[in-house]
């Protein structure tokens, strides 16, 4: 598993405002989509392409196009939805699909609730996006659903990350291709499995509690 921390001033900058307690709803929003494509810039180096020619004003030339089959990115519900737009605007030919992932918050386990995918991955790069990598608990099994339906190769952005949680992801896909980028990986997990310093729960910040 590679893992990438993405070291950079603007990065750096985007999270702090997001931290911030006092930072309202819609500017979270707006930030994790900027925070997101900067992300996605990293997370793309690998991405599959197939040369083209094509005409210039002045001459033809080659050049490359994202290659079939398309990528597809998959938002983790609902937090990860805060995400889509920054990956798509980077990426605007890939595929969307949803994985709808509920932690318990007594146990720490996932429970997947809604899916829209195909039934078939097989040759798929995959783009997860999920705000907070905390136990590890709900990106594994969203890696391993896409494995089992046939994905070629995984890679999850994150904002955040703790140490338990990557650690926890590099235990379950030993032997796979899967990469991690993460804004920044953070001290700890406390007692109740939230990360430290974190910026809280992500998707209430992002859309307001139920």
């Amino acid at each position: 598993m590679r893992v990438h921390v993405a070291d950079h001033p603007l990065i750096t900058h985007k999270l702090t405002v997001l931290r911030d307690a006092r930072t309202s709803s819609p500017v979270f929003r707006q930030l994790t989509s900027e925070l997101v494509t900067l992300l996605a810039y990293e997370a793309t180096r690998q991405v599959r392409v197939e040369p083209i020619e094509i005409q210039t004003p002045v001459t033809t030339t080659t050049g490359v196009r994202i290659a079939d089959p398309r990528p597809i990115v998959v938002p983790i519900l609902r937090a990860g939805l805060g995400m889509l737009e920054g990956m798509v605007t980077l990426l605007p030919t890939a595929e969307v699909g949803f994985l709808g992932m509920v932690r318990n918050e007594e146990t720490f386990e996932p429970q997947t609730y809604a899916e829209r995918l195909p039934e078939d991955l097989s040759d798929r790069q995959c783009f997860v996006l999920d705000p907070m990598l905390a136990t590890g608990g709900s990106l594994g099994a969203a890696i391993e659903f896409l494995f089992r339906r046939g994905a070629q190769d995984v890679t999850a952005i994150c904002l955040l990350g703790a140490p338990e949680g990557v650690a926890a992801i590099e235990r379950q896909v030993d032997g796979r291709d899967v990469t991690l980028v993460l804004g920044a990986i953070d001290e700890r997990l406390n007692e109740r499995g939230y990360i430290v310093p974190g910026l809280g729960d992500a998707g209430d910040r992002l859309y307001g509690t139920v």
